[in-house]
């Protein structure tokens, strides 16, 4: 009886570490992608902060050309 005790504990601890590995598994791949997405928002908030400044700097001048009386007219390219 007690060879059966130990091939049944013996086959519940194989059963628990392929478990085991298998959450790590799932847990690295969550980890992974939620790591990525916020790089990926890092990056777009970074995007996000250039185009405000840009978008400051630009009405910065528009309201610098309308005090000084000169004409207002569009910074971006012309097609």
């Amino acid at each position: 009886m007690a060879g059966s005790e130990s091939k049944a504990a013996k086959d519940l601890t194989a059963m628990m570490e392929t478990t085991m590995q298998q959450l790590q598994s799932r847990f690295q791949n969550l980890s992974d992608q939620i790591i990525s997405k916020m790089d990926e928002m890092g990056t777009r908030i970074d995007d996000l902060e250039k185009n405000v400044g840009g978008l400051m700097t630009q009405a910065g001048a528009e309201e610098h050309h309308k005090a000084n009386g000169l004409e207002e007219r569009p910074s971006w390219p012309k097609h």
